[in-house]
């Protein structure tokens, strides 16, 4: 840590995003039983887009936003919409411990995609991120016993398109402020929500049951991203990383007493070596820059 890391207050961020995040989980467990994921991603785009829009005029940053990038954008948003969407379908065929904790395989796909597109080298950290992730992920899923075969194939593919947007955003931020990123996001995931909701000429209105889990998880998709930026602003990753993992301990006891979820050994363990295998890459990571 540096001299101006403040981990006090990156862990008062962190607990935002957390709760953000099993906000979202549960909210879209609730409701998808009356929208399919598509409407879903379409009105919590719409609501964010609101929120950016009063954000950047009333404090003047709407003139960050650009234009000059948008094929970049439209990649990135691309990604994490279907990332979305499958991440959405996935949460009532398998437990929310189980969701998180493939999730949580995303930054081994970011290690992947940097070795093949990125001529990054392979190296010892790398590689042991990359065998830990995938040994951790069979644990969680573990084939034939570990769950719903269709709930577990989306929520590990999120993780994919999930490193796909993380890739692009990374990209992005070297000429884009958040709000610009977080704008565009918006617009276009509203776009696209509302072409795949829209295309056979129905969209179904959220009841009144409905309407308060879906401000809830428009409210908390920008909430939990812009803790999670915070975060990071104020401690480096190194130690915002260990934080974000509490989100499996979060959820699986959410589970439990919501859904009566049985809180498995095999997706701890499983989500353990993932961690280990992406905070022991991080650690390396960071000892490499700052090397003299």
């Amino acid at each position: 840590m540096t001299d101006t890391s403040r981990p006090l207050l990156a862990a008062l961020w962190m607990t935002g995003a957390i709760v953000s995040f099993s906000a979202m989980a549960v909210a879209g467990r609730a409701i998808l039983d009356e929208l399919s994921s598509f409407e879903l991603m379409m009105y919590r785009s719409f609501i964010g887009l609101a929120i950016i829009l009063i954000v950047g005029f009333a404090t003047g940053k709407i003139h960050d936003v650009r234009f000059d990038r948008l094929p970049l954008h439209g990649l990135r948003n691309l990604a994490h919409f279907i990332g979305q969407n499958l991440w959405f379908s996935a949460l009532p065929l398998i437990t929310l411990a189980q969701v998180f904790a493939l999730e949580f395989t995303t930054p081994i796909w970011v290690v992947i995609f940097a070795l093949l597109f990125a001529g990054e080298n392979l190296t010892r950290p790398r590689m042991l991120a990359v065998t830990l992730g995938f040994v951790g992920a069979l644990l969680v899923a573990r084939p034939g016993v570990g769950g719903d075969a269709l709930g577990l194939a989306l929520a590990a593919t999120s993780a994919i398109c999930f490193a796909c947007s993380i890739v692009t955003t990374k990209l992005l931020t070297r000429t884009e402020t958040v709000l610009g990123v977080l704008f565009w996001l918006t617009v276009m995931q509203a776009v696209m929500g509302l072409i795949a909701t829209g295309w056979d000429g129905h969209i179904t209105w959220p009841s009144a049951r409905a309407w308060p889990w879906v401000a809830l998880i428009g409210c908390a998709g920008l909430l939990a991203h812009t803790c999670l930026t915070n975060a990071l602003a104020v401690a480096p990753s190194i130690v915002v990383t260990p934080m974000d993992f509490l989100r499996l301990p979060a959820i699986a006891i959410i589970g439990a007493m919501f859904y009566a979820e049985p809180i498995n050994i095999w997706v701890f363990i499983g989500a353990g070596l993932i961690f280990a295998g992406n905070y022991a890459n991080l650690l390396s990571e960071t000892r490499a820059t700052h090397k003299p």
